[in-house]
């Protein structure tokens, strides 16, 4: 995998809204190309987007749109169609994990610490790392130190080999921190948990509004969902308040995607006129 295919379709998770053309298209692809075999006509590709409201000239841009950021290819199989990019498929890969085995961590758990330091002359990369290691969901100890759970670690080594950073910094495994205050006191300034319960309300919140054909309800509820195990670190109990939403939101989101995958993975079969049709 090359850095630059890697780190395109993962730029793209932050940069695209969920709920947004772009968004949508990526979840769709994301979730039943590798079903598919990899490849897909650009017929039903369009078709498919129809069944989410995305009308046909927005499709093809935003299709497009996935393309230039490297997760799918031109290709012509059985007709004129996008096959996955295999660079590609090992991301998918973790993100299925962070989106349908979210982690929580107990009190027990190590911890990573990523303590950098970054040249003037590469501060694109300071700001680069900064943003990879935000989206992961590592809190902010201080501006050149970070902090997020153990299991985390390959990733962080992972987003520092893809940026060429790794000669600038440090990695530390460690146990439960000491700061002055409480913990609780401590999470609340090393990450935005104002901002995270707000996201995770608001999830719950999109629930009651979800499209009643489970095809589009499924796409959707992956759509709203994908974000949060990646902003939620999933802190241990001692740094969270009793009333803490997130368990709540995962609940939730494994409850209605039980329900609704096997139903939307027959939509796709019947929708889909290509060679490969084993969803």
């Amino acid at each position: 995998m090359t850095s630059d295919l890697a780190a395109a379709p993962v730029l793209d998770d932050i940069d695209a809204r969920p709920g947004s053309t772009a968004s949508l298209l990526r979840t769709l692809v994301g979730v039943f190309l590798r079903p598919l075999g990899g490849w897909i006509s650009a017929a039903d590709l369009v078709a498919l987007a129809g069944d989410l409201g995305i009308e046909a000239g927005p499709a093809r841009t935003g299709i497009t749109r996935l393309k230039q950021k490297g997760l799918l290819l031109a290709e012509r199989d059985a007709g004129i169609g996008y096959r996955l990019n295999p660079a590609a498929v090992g991301m998918l890969e973790r993100g299925d994990r962070r989106i349908f085995e979210m982690r929580e961590m107990t009190d027990a758990d190590p911890w990573c610490l990523i303590s950098f330091s970054i040249p003037e002359s590469a501060r694109s990369i300071r700001h680069q790392l900064r943003r990879r290691l935000q989206w992961i969901g590592a809190g902010v100890v201080s501006p050149a130190l970070w902090i997020c759970p153990g299991h985390l670690q390959e990733e962080v080594e992972q987003i520092l080999e893809e940026l060429d950073a790794r000669s600038w910094a440090t990695l530390f495994q460690a146990s439960a921190p000491a700061p002055a205050g409480t913990l609780e006191e401590a999470a609340a300034q090393w990450w935005d948990l104002a901002a995270l319960r707000a996201e995770h309300l608001a999830f719950q919140a999109q629930l009651t509004a979800l499209p009643s054909e489970p095809f589009a309800a499924y796409v959707q509820l992956i759509d709203r969902w994908r974000v949060l195990p990646y902003t939620d670190p999933g802190l241990p109990p001692s740094m969270l308040t009793a009333d803490w939403p997130g368990r709540r939101s995962f609940e939730e989101f494994a409850r209605l995607s039980a329900e609704l995958a096997a139903p939307a993975r027959a939509h796709v079969r019947a929708r889909t006129t290509g060679r490969a049709r084993a969803v």
